[in-house]
């Protein structure tokens, strides 16, 4: 399977991808956005039973580039969260 090519603006919905390819997506796709000097993401995971949403705050709770993140307060609701990242972390140890 070709890898999907995402365009890295801050904005990640997860409505295309499988729930297993979230452990690499999401801090692949943070490790992007910070090559890009991009300091708060967008990621849309829906509403639906919680269960999506609760993966992705997991894999947030783990990444050391996340400062905070919260529901988006918008229209959206609690369908997207909102993080924000720190630049500098070194992850890999060399």
């Amino acid at each position: 399977m070709t890898p999907k090519k995402l365009p890295i603006d801050g904005v990640l919905d997860l409505h295309t991808f499988r729930p297993e390819d979230l452990g690499s997506l999401i801090p692949d796709y943070i490790d992007e956005c910070l090559k890009e000097e991009i300091y708060e993401i967008r990621i849309i995971h829906g509403k639906g039973t919680g269960n999506l949403r609760r993966s992705v705050h997991a894999l947030l709770d783990r990444n050391p580039h996340v400062q905070s993140y919260s529901l988006a307060g918008d229209r959206s609701g609690w369908g997207a969260t909102v993080a924000s990242l720190q630049a500098g972390i070194s992850t890999n140890p060399e």
